[in-house]
């Protein structure tokens, strides 16, 4: 909205003067509303920051020299609760996929983890068996989860040289764990 100089500048806005605060509101509240609505989003939640910033002006009966004064302050205000708002609602929804995400995870039962506890003895048992060259390619793929051309470059040997290594370990295991059950490597 347009008003003239010398009402902009010219005469002090008091807020706790009703017919002041009512003037300051009809010239500003379109304005401040459309920067809030453009930072959240969310119209509901731009109007009540806009209202709180008049609320805030209210209740501390600020004095501005000018209306221009006053529009800039709550522009201001506005901008800065506003993007506190859209700051926290960011941190919010990171809270909620976090808590969703944990409660997503796998409940397990006291007997299920002594099992895997059990069978990681067992394998590791199994492990110390393998002869070094075995062990090393089988640690590597399982453990160090490195492809077959890594674990090759890092062994120096080839890529077909750790396949066959790879087929040899796995089927000793197989016979020095007792068959295919299931079995946890980590």
């Amino acid at each position: 909205m347009v008003f003239n100089n010398d009402e902009a500048n010219g005469k002090a806005i008091h807020c706790a003067d009703p017919a002041d605060f009512k003037k300051l509101y009809d010239q500003t509240m379109q304005l401040l509303f459309k920067i809030a609505v453009r930072i959240v989003i969310e119209e509901d939640a731009a109007e009540d920051l806009v209202h709180d910033s008049y609320i805030k002006a209210h209740t501390k009966q600020l004095v501005f020299p000018s209306m221009d004064d006053a529009k800039f302050w709550l522009i201001r205000v506005v901008k800065n609760a506003s993007l506190n708002y859209a700051k926290r609602k960011v941190r919010e929804k990171k809270a909620y996929q976090k808590a969703l995400k944990e409660d997503s995870r796998e409940q397990t039962s006291g007997e299920t983890d002594l099992l895997r506890k059990e069978a990681r003895i067992r394998m590791n048992a199994a492990l110390q068996k393998l002869p070094k060259n075995l062990r090393e390619v089988l640690i590597l793929r399982e453990y160090g989860d490195l492809n077959y051309k890594e674990i090759g470059t890092v062994l120096g040997i080839t890529e077909g040289n750790v396949k066959v290594r790879m087929f040899r370990a796995r089927e000793q295991l197989e016979k020095l764990i007792g068959g295919k059950e299931n079995v946890w490597l980590s």
